[in-house]
């Protein structure tokens, strides 16, 4: 057991905003200062979580219900939780995860409509107290990350939602940036992406400078 717990550092955002691109910027920045950390990614992180997310992703004949889906979601959650965030935690590793419950508030809450409090219900029976430290959120206009993440290829069963989804997807992570100032971090993602490594890296040195 390590004498300090490792810290929990997520990133938010909805499609095409450059998570994967970024999360790379925030890797080589912990490597570069020596911090062993563990990668991971929500839905999704281990075995039974990953095979969750495909369930989840896939286009079916049958429409999957707005409930089946938040509750798959917390499914893969508390496996992810107990398999591998909180015993990298509690050996003092950081935890850089691609999205975590942010997204379930975003995309369920107030992209699917499903209420705010069950979710908070879910988040405290399946997470407990864990909470991560510190969120970035990838801000951009839908219009423009929809385009991206169609060039990247064929779009999965939520990637094919309609515009005003994601619109409500995106004011969701606005409310909670605003909500928890302290947490979450809000950068533009549709400067060039060399401002937005640089707004990126200073965002996540103060962020973190009360972890030192």
């Amino acid at each position: 057991m390590a004498d300090k717990r490792g810290l929990f550092l997520t990133l938010e955002g909805a499609e095409g905003v450059g998570k994967s691109t970024n999360i790379g910027f925030i890797t080589a920045h912990l490597e570069e200062n020596g911090i062993e950390y563990i990668l991971s990614r929500e839905p999704g992180g281990t075995l039974i979580a990953e095979e969750i997310r495909e369930l989840l992703l896939a286009v079916h004949d049958e429409p999957m219900s707005e409930l089946s889906e938040l509750l798959l979601v917390f499914a893969a959650r508390a496996q992810h939780i107990e398999a591998q965030i909180e015993p990298a935690l509690a050996a003092g590793k950081w935890v850089v995860c691609d999205r975590f419950t942010d997204a379930t508030f975003a995309y369920q809450g107030y992209g699917r409509g499903l209420s705010l409090e069950k979710i908070e219900q879910l988040q405290t029976m399946v997470q407990g107290t864990l909470r991560p430290d510190l969120t970035i959120i990838l801000d951009l206009d839908p219009s423009v990350g929809m385009e991206r993440a169609s060039n990247r290829g064929e779009l999965d069963r939520i990637e094919q939602e309609q515009q005003s989804f994601f619109h409500r997807v995106r004011q969701g992570y606005l409310d909670i940036a605003k909500a928890e100032p302290e947490r979450c971090l809000v950068i533009d993602a549709s400067k060039p992406l060399e401002q937005v490594k640089l707004d990126l890296l200073k965002a996540l040195k103060q962020g973190l400078a009360k972890f030192a």
